[in-house]
């Protein structure tokens, strides 16, 4: 059974492959004169990203081996509006699964450090399924009137916040 150091490893390279996908979904909004929802997928590549260097980040504060991975080829054709967004949803769900294991293989090998530093990230992906189910559900309605979206965003992303204080440090330092 793969220790913690080495899940966490492999999890860097969900976290990149993550944000590969967001950057490939921001583009086919972008192409598509859509700047409300590619500005949301470009913010959300740049946050998993950030979440891959907050892994590294931990792995080298612990002495611990890093392994920069390569990732898989992100999905770039969309059948329509809507569908990138319910891919991101099961995107978040994968990784919400992913890091809940993390969680529980920190809790059997009796590493209450990396447990904690797991339960931030637990935190962020309640409210990342939370905000990508809402955003998917405006879609759905709106998908006639995807203008409405546009707006929809405009309002909410006002509200965006960046990284929480309590967030863990990212090597090279958050973008």
């Amino acid at each position: 059974m793969p220790t913690f150091h080495e899940r966490l490893n492999e999890q860097i390279a969900y976290e990149f492959a993550a944000s590969q996908q967001y950057v490939a979904i921001a583009v086919h909004y972008d192409a598509q004169t859509l700047p409300q929802l590619a500005a949301h997928f470009y913010r959300q590549a740049v946050e998993e990203r950030n979440h891959a260097m907050m892994m590294v980040q931990y792995l080298l504060d612990a002495g611990d081996e890093v392994t920069i991975p390569a990732v898989a080829a992100p999905r770039n054709r969309f059948d329509d509006l809507v569908a990138p967004v319910a891919l991101a949803l099961d995107q978040e769900k994968r990784v919400t699964a992913q890091i809940s294991q993390l969680a529980l293989t920190a809790r059997e090998e009796g590493d209450l450090v990396a447990e904690q530093f797991m339960h931030w990230f637990l935190q962020e992906q309640r409210e990342e399924i939370s905000s990508m189910s809402a955003l998917l559900q405006v879609m759905e309605r709106l998908r006639d009137n995807i203008m409405l979206v546009e707006d929809y965003l405009a309002r909410e992303s006002s509200a965006a916040n960046p990284l929480e204080a309590g967030a863990p440090p990212a090597a090279g330092g958050a973008l």
